[in-house]
């Protein structure tokens, strides 16, 4: 595979990444989006003349971003204007239960003090001790490498780093893993919150996912614009170091020859040929022959028990009265574990559910703005947008209980036109083969991890990028997920190029 012409397919932020690291290393790419912007699930939606950010809206890990563009020779603060956030998010419970969480964690933990006493702060500051422990851990090894099976992880962090895995507890669940710093109940719902971040119940969820604290400790940033503006900063990059991004582009097969990648055929009909084709696809489409018969055996055939969650979300333009709504809200809800039950093992919206409200037009100073606001409010829900959609009665019933969840905390919502809803069989449409789950497969059990599939595929010349790919969910990891990929379309290319007849002497590596 030393030809020059690469094919991305999708242009979210994965796709979006290896297009960019691939022209800036010369090769001639093509990245093929089958909607009428980049970002994927960073999307917006008008609503009543306003844009809402309708997809992911915390933005953290931004060493990621930025030491992708300044290896592309651009810097991201010059693109893109970031606004560190001192207060992460609020939270209540009613409307007598509130609690801040500061970037600082001398902050929080005061907060938390004064919400809870003191040794639930003291437990505070062992988590946030030992979720930095946990990051440091896996970044290296999990986080910026391939792939790893867990042996290979072993491996990777060699024997002095074998007593920091078993001490990152693997194989302890998340809920379980939070008794052992908060006695008070509010405080493991909060923290186990995280699990969620990538699709998960905190019931399922290994430990390893407390990192996420820390990620957040690390640095929360508010995106001017969104970060849907951040894909449209990736994109201009992409093409000025010569990419072609084509929108209303759909891939509907993926061609090979020989038993190799050798192009896209679009649902028009046109054939589009190429030395290697980055899929920036749910892997479940991949599996599911989305992508035609030739490429299926990349995929993954996620069974709807295994899937990550959906949700039903909500933007809309509302006044807000009572509640002091932060940039970033939750309201919780009174049963954490009855919550769950009802999403994952009885697949139905929760009676009482947990409501996140991203408030765009409140900056860190959760000034009101005095005027009808950009909201989005997000519910959990099954992944069976496939299977079993929702009917219009259950969405109506859905919204009636989030309105009860945000009373009892004392906020109530007066909007002047409707919401624009997506539900699962909503992003089903927008993510085919998902069901709706937002991030691929669930990471339930120790295992989970392991099972993403890594950028290289079955098929030569076929690599794969995205959130249900290594290492996983969440804007960052999608992104690092395809600079991975870049980075082995490159070495492959590298590989064959040197070694024409490798594969009479002794076999050749090959994707």
């Amino acid at each position: 595979m030393a030809g020059n012409r690469v094919i991305v397919i999708g242009a979210g932020v994965a796709g979006l990444v290896a297009g960019l690291k691939l022209a800036h290393a010369g090769l001639d790419v093509t990245l093929l989006e089958r909607g009428a912007a980049p970002g994927g699930k960073m999307r917006s939606l008008p609503v009543g003349g306003a844009a809402i950010e309708a997809g992911p809206t915390v933005f953290t890990m931004r060493w990621v971003f930025e030491e992708i563009f300044s290896e592309c020779g651009a810097s991201l603060a010059d693109r893109l204007a970031l606004k560190p956030a001192s207060l992460l998010a609020r939270h209540a419970w009613s409307a007598d239960e509130r609690l801040d969480l500061f970037a600082d964690v001398d902050a929080s933990a005061e907060a938390i003090a004064a919400f809870a006493g003191p040794r639930e702060a003291d437990g505070y500051r062992r988590f946030c001790a030992r979720a930095a422990e946990v990051y440091r851990t896996l970044e290296g090894p999990f986080i910026r490498g391939a792939r790893p099976s867990p042996i290979d992880l072993g491996r990777r962090v060699g024997l002095s780093g074998i007593g920091d895995l078993w001490r990152i507890q693997p194989f302890t669940t998340l809920w379980s893993a939070l008794g052992d710093y908060f006695r008070d109940p509010r405080l493991r719902q909060l923290f186990g919150r995280y699990a969620t971040y990538c699709g998960s119940s905190p019931f399922a969820a290994p430990a390893t996912l407390m990192l996420v604290a820390h990620v957040e400790q690390a640095g929360v940033w508010l995106v001017e614009g969104g970060l849907s503006r951040l894909a449209r900063a990736i994109a201009d990059l992409a093409i000025e170091n010569g990419a072609t991004i084509r929108y209303g582009a759909e891939v509907a097969r993926i061609e090979t020859r020989g038993g190799r990648t050798t192009g896209v055929i679009l649902a028009d009909g046109e054939r589009i040929a190429a030395d290697a084709v980055i899929a920036n696809a749910d892997v479940a489409a991949v599996g599911h022959g989305l992508f035609g018969p030739d490429a299926a055996s990349a995929g993954d055939r996620i069974a709807p028990s295994d899937r990550s969650l959906s949700a039903v979300t909500f933007c809309l333009n509302a006044r807000t009265e009572g509640f002091p709504l932060a940039h970033h809200t939750v309201f919780f809800s009174r049963d954490y574990r009855e919550e769950f039950s009802e999403i994952l093992d009885r697949r139905r919206l929760p009676a009482d559910p947990t409501v996140y409200i991203c408030a765009q037009d409140r900056g860190d100073s959760c000034a009101d703005p005095g005027r009808p606001e950009r909201l989005l409010l997000l519910v959990n829900a099954p992944a069976d947008g496939r299977e079993k959609p929702f009917p219009p009665s259950e969405i109506e019933t859905c919204e009636t209980n989030w309105r009860r969840r945000l009373a009892a905390c004392g906020l109530t919502l007066a909007e002047s036109e409707p919401a624009t809803v997506t539900t699962p069989e909503g992003f089903e449409a927008l993510f085919p083969a998902t069901g709706g789950a937002l991030y691929g497969r669930a990471a339930h059990g120790w295992m989970a991890s392991f099972k993403r599939p890594g950028s290289r595929t079955k098929v030569p010349g076929l690599y794969l990028a995205g959130g249900s790919v290594h290492p996983g969910p969440g804007v960052p990891m999608a992104a690092q997920s395809g600079r991975l990929a870049a980075e082995a379309l490159l070495a492959d290319r590298v590989l064959t190029a040197r070694s024409p007849r490798a594969a009479m002497s002794g076999g050749t590596s090959t994707p």
